[in-house]
């Protein structure tokens, strides 16, 4: 085993040293980097290989799932924590089967995993201590390889951020920049904004984490951009028919929103875009997500992608028109004050009948009413209202009417809760 790990330690080349580990070891190896994408496995016992690890070889990476998975079962914690070989019990839910991994730390630093499929028999305390010291090693070599790659990256990081801050003044200067500092340009792009409030500190740093270990699980090539309590996620491309990478974003935005969903978090995301001078663009277009967000006091049904917004994305402008004209809705004030007297549910049929672009069925099947008893509110609605259903008109400024209404009801909610006194919404 010394002559082996000795072998090991005169290698500088991962793959070959991954073959060694598993000759030694006799068990399938798995080396990943610190974001978990693959750098080397080994081509022995390849007939042991769980569905895990298949994928995880076919994808480069961990499966957004798997990672999901092992962040859930605080697997993903343990890695930061442990400093020596550890194993990690088989679920058969997910095909994985057990393991023994083992952190490559250089300086106090996590470079990589190195995962070893614990088939029959179970490694003994010198095999883990052979593993142990070839991590090592492992962890030197990639300590090596991260310095020379940062220093591209970093310049790369550079230029993509004097785009975001529209630096160039025209398009021949960014195409030089882009030349001399040897960027390749991206045939698709995404932009994705995280931002929380002052004092929020704390959380934010862990949500800085998490996105950091989620982009890693994707395939397009990511990169982080902060201003104060804002972060940028651009993810972009080398296919311009990339399909996955709106999808990736959604799911990146939703899966941390869901996992903040206690702080003062607010996501956002632009278009998608081909062309590197709509980098811009598709931020202000996630900011301007945030900011119908914040208007809506942060409400979860919101849309976090820009081209779902439609008409929310007016709402700030009309509302203090609104307030400068001295306007109100008539007819919602009817219904409001009969709902708030009476205990009807006037205002939410209507809300829901508009939504369901006034169609019956779906209506009384979202409320969980009949039919009939739908066509009685609506009846009711047409003898206390002047709202006539027919008038496209009509059916838009209630629906605007409606969101704004909403808003002011969340914040008199929060008003409440923070012991002020409330007034009519309308």
């Amino acid at each position: 085993m010394d002559l082996q790990l000795d072998r090991i330690e005169s290698s500088t080349n991962i793959e070959e040293i991954a073959e060694m580990i598993s000759i030694q070891l006799k068990k399938p190896v798995v080396i990943e980097d610190a974001q978990f994408s693959l750098i080397a496995y080994s081509s022995y016992f390849t007939e042991d290989y769980d569905e895990v690890n298949k994928q995880t070889i076919f994808n480069k990476q961990w499966p957004i799932s798997i990672f999901e998975r092992f962040t859930d079962e605080g697997i993903v914690d343990q890695l930061t924590r442990h400093k020596k070989p550890f194993r990690i019990k088989a679920m058969k839910d997910i095909s994985l089967n057990k393991r023994v991994v083992v952190s490559a730390i250089y300086q106090n630093d996590i470079y990589g995993y190195i995962w070893i499929q614990e088939t029959a028999p179970k490694l003994k305390e010198k095999e883990l201590a052979f593993l142990d010291a070839a991590s090592s090693h492992i962890a030197f070599l990639l300590n090596r390889d991260k310095l020379a790659k940062d220093g591209k990256v970093e310049e790369d990081h550079y230029f993509y951020e004097k785009v975001i801050e529209d630096s160039f003044q025209t398009k021949h200067q960014l195409k030089v920049e882009a030349a001399s500092a040897k960027v390749t340009l991206p045939k698709a792009f995404i932009v994705a904004v995280f931002k929380v409030e002052e004092g929020d500190d704390k959380n934010f740093e862990e949500i800085i984490n998490t996105v950091r270990l989620s982009v890693n699980n994707m395939t397009q090539s990511a990169y982080i951009f902060f201003y104060h309590l804002e972060m940028i996620v651009l993810l972009a491309s080398h296919d311009q028919q990339d399909v996955s990478l709106e999808e990736n974003a959604e799911h990146l935005v939703q899966s941390i929103r869901l996992q903040y969903a206690d702080t003062s978090l607010v996501v956002g995301i632009g278009n998608k875009y081909s062309s590197i001078y709509k980098l811009r663009q598709s931020y202000t277009e996630a900011l301007e997500v945030l900011q119908t967000a914040m208007f809506f006091n942060k409400e979860q049904s919101l849309p976090i992608n820009y081209r779902k917004l439609k008409t929310l994305r007016y709402l700030a402008i009309i509302e203090q028109h609104n307030k400068q004209t001295n306007y109100s809705n008539e007819d919602l004030v009817i219904l409001l004050t009969k709902d708030q007297n009476n205990h009807t549910n006037y205002i939410d049929t209507l809300e829901a009948y508009l939504l369901n672009n006034c169609r019956l069925k779906p209506t009384a099947e979202e409320l969980f009413i009949h039919e009939n008893t739908l066509k009685y509110r609506l009846k009711k609605i047409h003898q206390l209202t002047t709202i006539n259903f027919d008038d496209f008109n009509t059916r838009c400024q209630l629906f605007i009417d409606l969101q704004l209404l909403r808003r002011k009801q969340s914040i008199i909610a929060n008003h409440q809760n923070s012991g002020f006194n409330n007034h009519n919404p309308l």
